[in-house]
């Protein structure tokens, strides 16, 4: 048991110092989240609520398509191990191979959680003014490390099976447009009929209105109980299936 968690002590150490060397990776993974909140309340905010009521409803919709983008990133670092022959440098040494992607999987998690703590500081610097008490907050945030989790273990899937680099860093590219067909930016009812089914069903749209129910209120009970079971068992499957895949391609 100590030693499972030594190696992915290890492993997590690996991930973050990696994040800390490339340098366009963390700009994004830390600019984007604020460029995108700064755009969607000061450019397209005033059209759609001049009151400023629109800041309190986008955050969470913000806050969950950087965390969808930085989880799908994923993607790269897991490819780029398993395409550059450092899976047969760690095939030598006495660790765990599946604390590699625990690794990933981790530094994903710490990295989001602290774009996720910008967005919410600069939103509280131009007029954010949540309602929720602590553990509104405390449910909020543990449904957006599940929903992290989720998706990075996602991503790991997608870097497992893409033959490229390249190729893996294209999931971010889906992710990052798919909150854009949810709650996220604008009630689905104001979307055309054959948006608004998708809309209103695909998973996302629960996550985006339980953390909005969390944050602003009132709190979403149905939308927080939806969105767990979507994302805990994506993260299930995904989890399984990440090792299933990582098995087959250490064994070749």
């Amino acid at each position: 048991m100590l030693t499972a968690i030594d190696d992915a002590a290890i492993m997590i150490g690996r991930s973050l110092r990696h994040t800390r060397r490339a340098l366009d990776t963390l700009l994004i993974g830390v600019l984007l989240p604020v460029i995108m909140l700064l755009l969607f309340v000061y450019v397209f905010g005033g059209a759609i609520a001049s009151d400023g009521a629109y800041l309190t409803y986008v955050v969470p919709g913000i806050v969950l398509l950087c965390a969808g983008y930085g989880a799908a990133g994923t993607a790269v670092p897991v490819a780029h191990d398993m395409t550059t022959g450092a899976m047969d440098r760690f095939r030598s040494l006495p660790i765990l191979r599946s604390a590699v992607l625990v690794g990933h999987v981790t530094a994903s998690l710490l990295r989001n959680l602290f774009s996720t703590l910008l967005v919410l500081v600069v939103s509280f610097a131009i007029g954010f003014r949540p309602v929720a008490g602590v553990l509104d907050w405390v449910l909020a945030l543990g449904l957006l490390a599940l929903y992290v989790l989720a998706m990075s273990w996602l991503s790991v899937c997608f870097g497992l099976l893409a033959s490229s680099v390249e190729g893996a860093s294209s999931f971010s590219f889906v992710i990052l447009f798919l909150p854009y067909l949810s709650s996220a930016f604008v009630p689905v009812e104001t979307m055309p009929a054959v948006l608004r089914g998708f809309a209103g069903h695909q998973p996302l749209t629960p996550v985006i209105e339980a953390l909005r129910g969390f944050l602003a209120g009132p709190p979403a009970a149905g939308a927080a109980w939806t969105a767990t079971a979507w994302f805990g068992g994506l993260l299930i499957a995904s989890y399984l299936a990440a090792n299933y895949l990582f098995a087959r391609r250490a064994a070749r």
